[in-house]
């Protein structure tokens, strides 16, 4: 065949395949529907895919009450179907966290840890997940009611422990045991996501001496009781939300996305370790001096920054629990505001302070760590000018925190969680209770009926003194709770089971002694003898 015959071959071919397949038959022909003023096959534009038939069950509409019903009853489904979508989706973008922290905290460390970094950021949503299922969302969520935006099915969660008026625990839902609801399970995958993040902080301000063993157990503590408990008292009606209704001070404790709830609550229990297990061998001197243990992938500690921006993005407008709530434009708009001022203000600060006189990398990509942290309490309830001026506090904090830690308090965070997430999560806390200014919140805490400065949520800076003493109320509750508590646990974990690895361990790095491989095999530690199998079982 010439190959002018194969090229008119395969124009006819391109012809056909554009013009689409030939109608044949009556059939055909009723199948053929207007788009775009072309007579075509099917529906391609969509213009006939779903209708009155998909709601009452005929295009022909009847105007009485049964079909009045119906419509309305499918609207409001639709509008729950939307929620749920934007829910779960959000818990996917969360979920997606837990790449970024792997990354940040793997690429801050030493190669010779990478298989033991990344291993305890994987394995954590696992054993969170179990414990979150057993006994964390019961304690937190089993008495917060219905929610209005997932439907009137998470009413199952109704039962809550008081003493007097004030709520201490959930008490519904152990193992879902009698709960069978899909409200229910979409809100329990969404809030499994955020404790999942509170209990990965801890893993980087101890990485690199944390034993497997100890790091296991405490993961099991932190999402099975310590973080569902303050969850409770915060966002599961418990008694620091009740400080408004109980007490007058404003809307009580109010953390719309969880500077608190979540970052504070892994920060400050990060602090707790770190000063339990102690600093890295050879971070300081026999003088105190301060030795830089520089990590040993910049380029994918950044990328893990870029993949937690990306996440965050869920993680605060999806707190709105719904895409119906158009609140969420104003979130994202103030979560990325506040994230930029982080940075910048923490690249600025850091060159400052530099005796180099140059940015740093690594303060600038945990300055837009400090911006989004210290936005997601107050990114529902402020304006934009005050998400610039909390990420810009949040990022020259973050760098001062982290030099105070290293330097002064002699405190070996190797990534730097304590100051991010601890430090700038109570700063987010307490920003609320100045710069929220009453333009969302109504309902909040069940306060939309009373009249304490307004219905809305309002801060010191817009007449209610009340809002700012419930936050740092909620503030001196995380410090005893989250760093006590965990103080006490470790140090009996220390006691009695020890949380750190051997000298000789620490020195050969973590990777073959607690994984049983390398994260790097290529780039074997010079301490460490090859142990690696070969051809022919031999070593």
């Amino acid at each position: 065949m010439s190959s002018r015959v194969r090229a008119a071959i395969a124009l006819a071919a391109l012809v056909f395949i554009a013009a689409g397949p030939l109608t044949l038959g009556a059939g055909a022909a009723s199948a053929q529907e207007p788009c775009g003023g072309r007579i075509v096959a099917g529906d391609p534009c969509g213009d006939k895919t779903g209708g009155a038939a998909d709601v009452v069950g005929s295009s022909e509409l009847r105007l009485d009450q049964e079909t009045f019903t119906t419509v309305v009853n499918q609207v409001g489904k639709n509008k729950i179907a939307v929620n749920f979508t934007w829910l779960l989706l959000a818990g996917a973008l969360v979920l997606f966290f837990q790449t970024g922290f792997a990354l940040v905290e793997t690429g801050l460390t030493r190669a010779k840890n990478a298989a033991h970094t990344m291993m305890m950021n994987f394995v954590i949503f696992a054993i969170g997940g179990i414990a979150w299922y057993l006994t964390g969302f019961a304690l937190m969520f089993g008495g917060v009611g219905a929610i209005a935006n997932l439907g009137g099915g998470t009413g199952v969660l109704d039962g809550l422990a008081k003493v007097g008026p004030w709520g201490i625990f959930g008490t519904k839902g152990f193992a879902m045991g009698g709960i069978y609801d899909v409200g229910v399970m979409a809100f329990w995958f969404f809030q499994l996501v955020f404790m999942d993040t509170a209990g990965t902080i801890v893993t980087g301000a101890m990485a690199e001496r944390w034993k497997w063993s100890a790091f296991v157990v405490y993961s099991f503590f932190m999402a099975g009781f310590l973080y569902p408990l303050f969850g409770n008292w915060a966002w599961g009606g418990g008694w620091l939300a009740a400080l408004g209704a109980n007490s007058g001070l404003g809307h009580g404790y109010v953390d719309f996305a969880g500077s608190g709830v979540v970052h504070a609550v892994g920060g400050l229990s990060a602090l707790a370790g770190a000063m339990v297990i102690g600093p890295r061998i050879g971070k300081y001197g026999p003088r105190g001096e301060v030795r830089t243990i520089p990590g040993h992938n910049l380029p994918m500690a950044i990328t893990g920054v870029f993949i937690l921006l990306f996440g965050w993005l869920g993680f605060n407008a999806g707190s709105t629990l719904g895409a119906t709530d158009l609140r969420i434009a104003a979130v994202v708009f103030n979560t990325v505001l506040a994230s930029c001022a982080g940075a910048l203000a923490a690249m600025f600060y850091s060159q400052l302070r530099s005796d180099i006189g140059k940015p740093d990398p690594g303060m600038t990509s945990n300055g837009m760590l400090a911006g989004l942290v210290a936005i997601t309490a107050p990114s529902g309830f402020v304006a934009p000018w005050a998400a610039l001026v909390i990420g810009v506090i949040a990022g020259i904090l973050v760098v001062a925190s982290i030099q105070f830690f290293d330097r002064r308090a002699k405190l070996d965070d190797p990534v730097g969680a304590i100051s991010v997430h601890g430090v700038c999560g109570l700063w987010g806390v307490i920003s609320v209770g100045l710069f929220a200014d009453g333009t969302y919140g109504l309902g909040w805490n069940a306060m939309g009926s009373q009249t304490l400065a307004g219905t809305t949520v309002r801060g010191l800076f817009y007449g209610d003194v009340g809002q700012l003493w419930a936050q740092l109320a909620g503030v001196a509750t995380l410090v005893v709770w989250a760093f006590g508590l965990t103080y006490l646990f470790m140090k009996a974990q220390k006691k009695f089971f020890g949380i750190r690895v051997s000298k000789e361990a620490e020195i050969e790095g973590l990777d073959m002694p607690e994984m049983g491989t390398y994260g790097y095999p290529e780039w074997l530690p010079e301490t460490s003898p090859v142990l690696l199998p070969v051809a022919g079982g031999q070593e």
